[in-house]
């Protein structure tokens, strides 16, 4: 889709096309007061900004809508890398996964693109160690970088 046809869309398709980027409706809401967009790098800019806006909830929106890295029914586009894990690791990832989301209260987050399953893997033990207060800022802001990379597809 073209910018051009993005800033032309009905307002209820421009919010489905919004939230396919980003799950938060308080991002979905600001972004579409933001629109028409001059190019795309007001857009970028715009999502940047109404990202670092939204809060903590607005983060557990957001990651609602998000699949587990490594469920078999998720590995798409983005979770590319985890397709060709072995089994132990797929399995490794599954019981970390749900010890992640039982010490903080939501799925582990990362932005997986170009992220191989041992380097999720990796990230996920090393982030099991944070506090909640550290770990939910480091998942918002993979959030925002999957929102960018998600922006950029849908206009490609």
């Amino acid at each position: 889709m073209t910018l051009e046809a993005l800033n032309h869309l009905p307002q209820p398709e421009l919010y489905t096309a919004l939230q396919q980027c980003c799950g938060a409706h308080k991002w979905v809401e600001r972004m579409i007061a933001d629109f028409p967009m001059a190019d795309t790098t007001a857009l970028l800019h715009a999502a940047n900004r109404h990202w670092a806006a939204c809060s903590p909830a607005d983060g557990l929106e957001a990651f609602s809508h998000h699949p587990r890295i490594g469920d078999r029914p998720a590995m798409h586009q983005e979770q590319a890398g985890v397709v060709n894990a072995t089994t132990a690791t797929l399995e490794e990832l599954a019981a970390l996964n749900m010890r992640y989301e039982e010490k903080f209260g939501y799925i582990f987050i990362v932005c997986a693109t170009g992220k191989s399953a041992t380097d999720m893997l990796s990230l996920l033990k090393d982030r099991m160690n944070n506090t909640p207060a550290a770990e939910i800022k480091i998942a918002m802001a993979e959030q925002g970088k999957i929102t960018h990379l998600r922006l950029e597809k849908l206009l490609s």
